[in-house]
């Protein structure tokens, strides 16, 4: 009976890594991670699809978005909450 049991705390944090996708004022969550460095990786993507696309979102004046990683909660997000394509905005925008 004299034997010492330590419990860890094997609670997951409810802490991960979001990339934001800020256009003007609206901000809106593109995707979430459980790393830093895989929020980091999908940043730097989305950043060179919308260096890809440039010359068009100007030419159809579009918002072009701003792409960036922040801590988040995964209690924060909405409950309809999707990913966001990293052009996602562009869906049913678009002008012919």
């Amino acid at each position: 009976m004299g034997k010492v049991v330590v419990f860890r705390n094997t609670a997951r944090r409810d802490e991960s890594w979001a990339v934001e996708a800020r256009t003007g004022r609206e901000t809106r969550i593109a995707s979430i991670y459980a790393t830093r460095a895989a929020a980091e990786a999908d940043c730097v993507w989305r950043n060179s699809q919308v260096a890809a696309y440039r010359a068009f979102l100007e030419r159809n004046a579009v918002a072009v978005p701003h792409y960036s990683i922040r801590p988040y909660r995964r209690a924060d997000l909405p409950r309809a909450w999707r990913p966001l394509p990293a052009l996602g905005f562009l869906h049913g925008q678009c002008r012919s």
